[in-house]
């Protein structure tokens, strides 16, 4: 992101001191992430995309959307490229999403869904994927 807005900063969006808002959108993004990262330490789940579930939780924001962390991490992001001000800063959010939504948050979906089984697919049903 930084290297796109600086090397090849496409159309300027939002002009200082608009951009310093994005700091707030890291601030929010960092906090829902690490809220959800702390949950899992609590309850002893494991955080690790590639490693064995340990338990299905609905607590904290998890009742709205079954991916907090990515999402808070989407937010530091956006935030991140809204400070950079430039469209091309852009790139890194999106390309977190795309990654995030067709590659790890399959393979916990595949991992959750054999650990789980119909638990997961009903809460699948209730709580949408991202929001």
């Amino acid at each position: 992101m930084f290297l796109l807005d600086a090397e090849v900063p496409v159309l300027l969006l939002l002009p200082q001191p608009v951009n310093w808002g994005g700091i707030l959108l890291v601030i929010f993004g960092l906090g829902v992430a690490n809220w959800h990262a702390r949950l899992f330490r609590r309850i002893g789940t494991n955080i690790n995309t590639f490693g064995e579930p340990g338990t299905l939780t609905t607590e904290g924001l998890f009742r709205r959307t079954r991916n907090p962390m990515y999402l808070g991490m989407v937010f530091v992001l956006i935030g991140a490229a809204c400070v950079l001000g430039s469209l091309s800063a852009f790139a890194g959010p999106l390309g977190f999403f795309i990654l995030a939504e067709r590659f790890y948050i399959p393979i916990e979906e595949r991992a959750m869904t054999l650990k789980f089984g119909n638990e997961y697919a009903e809460y699948c049903r209730d709580v949408p994927r991202w929001w």
